[in-house]
């Protein structure tokens, strides 16, 4: 019997639920439209990011479906955007050096690029995985 690894952990869900007033785990679950709402009104004024406190095995559990894992990890990608996003970690994580240095350079592009970022990181490391894969 083999175990399969989940792209998206819930013990890591449950450290971006930290920022999670700001919608950082419903990024990292792939949740984009949910994500912008606890953005723009605090977690849903705080009472979505308690809810989410009881709802991340399911929001894990769904990502898990959605996306695929590869030689770069969702988790440790997403740890880098939300903890330091300024400074271009996540992109230098999924080799992407020029931008990382942009992001370096310019706090993230002024924080527009961060938020780029949290509507498209999974993309950018499902496209990384599928690039090494077919290397």
């Amino acid at each position: 019997m083999t175990t399969q690894r989940s792209s998206h952990g819930v013990l890591v869900g449950y450290a971006l639920w930290l920022f999670g007033f700001l919608g950082a785990h419903r990024f990292y679950y792939g949740r984009r439209i949910s994500g912008t709402i606890y953005l723009c009104t605090l977690g849903l004024l705080g009472v979505g990011w308690i809810l989410d406190l009881f709802l991340m095995p399911l929001l894990a559990r769904d990502a898990a479906d959605r996306y695929h894992e590869g030689p770069y990890r969702y988790d440790v990608a997403w740890l880098f955007l939300t903890y330091g996003g300024i400074f271009g970690l996540h992109r230098f994580y999924v080799g992407k050096v020029w931008t990382g240095l942009l992001y370096l350079c310019t706090g993230g592009l002024l924080g527009a690029g961060i938020v780029y970022d949290f509507w498209t990181l999974n993309e950018q490391v499902s496209i990384a995985n599928r690039d090494h894969r077919a290397a």
